[in-house]
């Protein structure tokens, strides 16, 4: 009687298991990099499945037709029945429904062969600087894009843990992530932020100066898209001896036809010197407010230097030259922050106390 009953306690377990790892597979966890120019998902197992532009285009009705790349062909481009909205400025949310329409698009496009899939967790990067009511919007916009727990990691954390430094160790480690439409720098050590600032310069900001300046002293009117394809063919921090140059269109605007002029490297030097300069600026303002023993840390080590900005040509010899410091530009600076948060994920025991 007493082997029945075992055998059949054991049968009832190995059913509740079996039963138990049915379920677990409907059910995905996922790392969600938010921000201002693109957003990147990394799913659980699989790695960086997804990275395209935080953009979403709506038809009159207020209904999402297309996001990310879809939407960024239609930039620019749109009738009065159709419109594109960036749901993130300054690295926040700017309008929490558009926002949460738009993860859900681009959840559904990484979920497509997981239709039957749920999502258990999500992890998502806010930046340093982030409010308590721009930190509710985030974890709102998650909910409702159909996670059931949400949980908060600080870019510049995902960032050091994507590049592969050890933030539990007693040592400093800095960090300067250049993106979209905020640098984030920070001096961590034990698993925390020593000192952190964050501005709300970025990417975007420089193609709004590279727009301004080609206007005022070529009379063209350019768009967003073209500011930004400059930037990454010509634009530069520091002079080269292989100076560059590139022909652009746009409307003139004392005629007001299209025209197509050329303009050069210095011009797109002299365009975003301002946002550049800032950059520098709040990065000096950090190693000021460095504690001694964590500056010794710094000097050996040097800067990390991650996100879109860090791809601008010679923005790293800038930073070196400025402060007589070693700078070094992370692999695959634009995705440093998504595998940290991957890796967290994956990890997130290990990682509970870097966890908001």
């Amino acid at each position: 009687m007493e082997t029945k009953t075992a055998k059949s306690s054991t049968s009832a377990t190995s059913k509740k298991r079996k039963k138990n790892g049915f379920f677990s597979t409907l059910k995905t966890d996922l790392a969600i990099d938010l921000g201002t120019a693109n957003t990147l998902i990394y799913l659980k197992d699989k790695g960086v499945v997804l990275n395209e532009p935080s953009i979403a285009a709506l038809n009159i009705k207020g209904d999402v037709i297309a996001v990310g790349h879809e939407a960024q062909l239609m930039h620019e481009k749109t009738h009065k029945n159709i419109r594109t909205v960036r749901p993130l400025k300054g690295g926040v949310i700017a309008d929490f429904e558009i926002a949460e329409m738009m993860m859900r698009g681009m959840i559904k496009k990484v979920m497509t062969k997981r239709w039957y899939s749920t999502i258990k967790r999500m992890f998502v990067t806010v930046p340093n600087g982030i409010t308590a009511v721009e930190r509710m919007a985030v974890r709102d916009s998650a909910e409702n894009a159909g996670a059931k727990e949400v949980f908060m990691i600080e870019e510049t954390i995902a960032a050091a843990v994507g590049i592969g430094l050890d933030v539990k160790e007693p040592y400093g480690n800095m960090i300067v992530d250049i993106g979209g439409g905020t640098t984030e720098i920070a001096i961590i050590s034990l698993s925390g932020i020593v000192y952190s600032k964050s501005i709300r310069i970025g990417g975007e900001r420089m193609n709004e100066e590279i727009v301004s300046y080609i206007r005022r002293k070529y009379n063209l009117l350019i768009g967003e898209r073209t500011a930004e394809k400059i930037k990454h063919e010509i634009g530069s921090a520091v002079p080269f001896d292989d100076e560059k140059e590139m022909d652009i269109k746009g409307r003139y605007l004392v005629s007001g036809v299209p025209k197509t002029l050329t303009v050069t490297s210095k011009d797109i030097r002299d365009a975003i010197h301002e946002p550049v300069n800032s950059c520098l600026e709040a990065i000096t303002k950090s190693l000021e407010n460095t504690p001694p023993e964590l500056s010794a840390d710094i000097l050996d080590r040097g800067i990390m230097l991650t996100g879109g900005g860090a791809l601008l040509r010679g923005m790293d010899k800038l930073i070196a030259d400025s402060i007589s410091l070693p700078v070094h530009i992370a692999e695959e600076p634009l995705t440093t922050v998504v595998r940290g948060t991957g890796i967290i994920l994956e990890n997130h025991q290990d990682f509970r106390s870097v966890l908001i």
